[in-house]
């Protein structure tokens, strides 16, 4: 048996980790739980990290593998966890390289220029922060360190840029503090020192074409891409997921391209023996590819479609990667064709008064065998009071969904929200916190 620790471990990925192959093998072992980790008003690094260390010395026991899906403050907690106990894993700050917005850019200016757009640090709390903009609008700003595109704005204008200043300072603590706390481990470069968890990153639009997702690993020095996931986004500015859908579209010269970039940069920073998922968007009629972003671990979003669409969850990679083991995944051994994870998202605030009961929730599964359903509301809440949203909607369930078209996918998507059937009053009021598009 292997002692696995799983930071952040909830009922969702553990159900796919027992599904896979070799769990009879797995002593799984939750290192904290999800509502530990991420549901509070603040994460509690200090807490969690002290905890962390305690629990797994006080285990009576071998430590054969601590891992994680999910973003901050897991994804930048586990190289230290790693380190400190022998086990393989990237280096903390080949991980920071990734995780800090700025310094990734940096990074990434050094290895690919030609692949990133214009871009600069912002201080949002100096009374000077448009002179420190280098760059024309628009451009979008978001802090160097948050998750799920929370608090990042496009701005056209000076009035969108103070709204969004605004919003920033007033909200920017939630990952800044606990961020700041982290970067204490590292060695950060002179120029990268000054620019910490309360400054942001402003850079140039490059959201036109289609955009794609590399998930990858890197054993002992070799990359390897084992999928390609399409991400189409919606809304005013396509600035909010819709779907993500497995296998990609995008020509397999595209995808080349954006694995030789994948290449380049990851044996620059020196980012070995953990995986990987990498963002890029495509301009099909210039034929360019630009990097977006980079994130060092699985994408626990895409772990239903591989198991779909390839027979396998890729927690199997997180899993052998993290037993120093060179990943064995299966290709298109699935039960469909194609796989999509939806976003069901609304635009403006709401009152929450009617959700499927569970007996429900099991009918429509029963109806729609691939599906599996994840509600982020309950009745009597409003929209507004759920957490990490990106700047302009509201997720209030997603859904994983397989089929064997594109189009089998969508009607399958429009069935079962019509089955959901929830009652959502809309709350429109000026103190409403409803969405700003403008």
């Amino acid at each position: 048996m292997k002692n696995i620790f799983v930071f952040g471990l909830d009922d969702f990925n553990l159900s796919e980790l027992r599904a896979l192959p070799g769990a009879a093998e797995y002593n799984i072992q939750p290192l904290f739980r999800y509502q530990d980790v991420k549901s509070g008003p603040e994460f509690p690094v200090r807490e969690l990290y002290d905890g962390a260390l305690g629990q797994l010395e006080r285990f009576n026991g071998s430590i054969d593998a601590i891992v994680g899906y999910w973003d901050f403050p897991v994804s930048t907690m586990l190289p230290l966890l790693c380190r400190r106990f022998g086990l393989p894993g990237p280096g903390f700050e080949a991980v920071l390289k990734c995780e800090h917005k700025y310094w990734s850019r940096r990074e990434q200016q050094r290895v690919v220029p030609e692949h990133i757009p214009p871009f600069c640090a912002v201080n949002p709390f100096s009374e000077r922060y448009r002179e420190q903009i280098s760059i024309g609008y628009p451009f979008w700003i978001k802090p160097v360190r948050a998750a799920s595109s929370h608090l990042g704005f496009r701005v056209n204008n000076d009035r969108q840029l103070k709204t969004a200043i605004d919003r920033i300072r007033e909200n920017i603590f939630r990952f800044a503090a606990p961020f700041n706390y982290l970067l204490q481990f590292a060695e950060l470069p002179p120029e990268i020192a000054p620019i910490d968890g309360y400054h942001c990153i402003a850079e140039g639009i490059i959201s036109r074409g289609v955009q794609c997702t590399l998930e990858g690993y890197v054993y002992q020095g070799d990359v390897c891409i084992y999928g390609a996931v399409d991400s189409i986004r919606e809304g005013r500015h396509r600035s909010s997921f819709a779907r993500y859908q497995y296998p990609s579209a995008i020509p397999a010269r595209v995808q080349q391209r954006m694995t030789d970039v994948t290449q380049r940069f990851l044996h620059a920073i020196g980012f070995d023996n953990g995986p990987f998922n990498i963002e890029f968007y495509w301009d099909r009629r210039r034929d360019r590819v630009w990097l977006l972003e980079i994130n060092n671990r699985i994408s626990k979003s895409h772990c239903p479609l591989f198991r779909h669409v390839d027979g396998r969850s890729h927690h199997q990679i997180m899993i052998d990667l993290a037993l120093g083991r060179k990943p064995d995944f299966p290709h298109r051994q699935g039960h469909y064709r194609y796989a999509a994870k939806f976003m069901w998202r609304e635009y403006a605030d709401a009152m929450v008064n009617r959700v499927p009961d569970a007996e429900q929730m099991h009918s429509i599964c029963q109806r729609f065998p691939s599906a599996q359903i994840q509600l982020h509301i309950h009745e009597g809440m409003r929209l507004s009071q759920l957490k990490d949203q990106d700047s302009y909607s509201y997720e209030v369930a997603v859904l994983f969904l397989g089929g064997n078209s594109q189009r089998e996918l969508l009607h399958k998507y429009a069935q079962v929200q019509q089955l959901m059937n929830l009652g959502l009053t809309p709350i429109c009021r000026s103190d409403s916190g409803c969405r700003e598009e403008g």
